[in-house]
Formats: structure tokens, C-alpha cells, sequence
């Protein structure tokens, strides 16, 4: 039969010795920046696809295909804002940049 052990002593057993216990109820500290922005168009929504490298064995490795964006000030509504615009938009005149 096993030992009865109450979850308190349970969870102190599980733990890894050194790292603090996890605290639940307390609100996190926010975070003063803005996250990154995401390597989208802002255009027409282009992103990553992914696929497979192939090696001469035809071991396949995933990869990424990353589109060709390029971070540029446009003109949205009068304010100048920075985003990323694939080189087609740019190429196809679809976004306006600023002065």
C-alpha cells in the first residue's frame, strides 16, 4: 500500500530544489513596451509559410519561407506611422509613404 501524504508535502516532494514556489493570485507586472511587431504585411496580410529543406539523403527539415518585407513610413490618416510592407505592395504603389 502507499503512504498517505497530504498535497502540500506532495507538491514539496515535486519540486525542483532551488526555485521558488509559483504564487497564484497576484497580478503579474505589466510590461512598459509594446511587443514586437509581427512580420506581417500590413497590406495585404502576407506572412510566413513554411516547408521542408531537403538534404541529398531527402531527409526533410522544416524551414521557414519568410516574405520580403521592408519596415517604411506610410501615411495613415494624416499620421505618419512605421510598417512592414512586402516589396510587392511597395512595387504595386498600394500604400502611400509618408513625407
Amino acid at each position: 500500500m502507499g503512504c498517505k501524504v497530504g498535497p502540500a508535502a506532495r507538491a514539496a516532494a515535486t519540486r525542483r530544489p532551488g526555485r521558488p514556489l509559483q504564487r497564484t493570485g497576484f497580478p503579474r507586472a505589466r510590461k512598459l513596451y509594446s511587443p514586437a511587431m509581427a512580420k506581417v504585411c500590413h497590406v495585404c496580410k502576407k506572412g510566413p509559410s513554411f516547408g521542408n529543406t531537403r538534404s541529398h539523403s531527402m531527409v526533410a527539415t522544416r524551414r521557414r519561407f519568410d516574405p520580403n518585407l521592408q519596415r517604411v513610413r506610410i501615411d495613415d490618416n494624416g499620421t505618419p506611422r512605421r510598417v512592414y510592407v512586402c516589396t510587392r505592395c511597395l512595387k504595386a504603389g498600394k500604400v502611400a509613404k509618408a513625407k
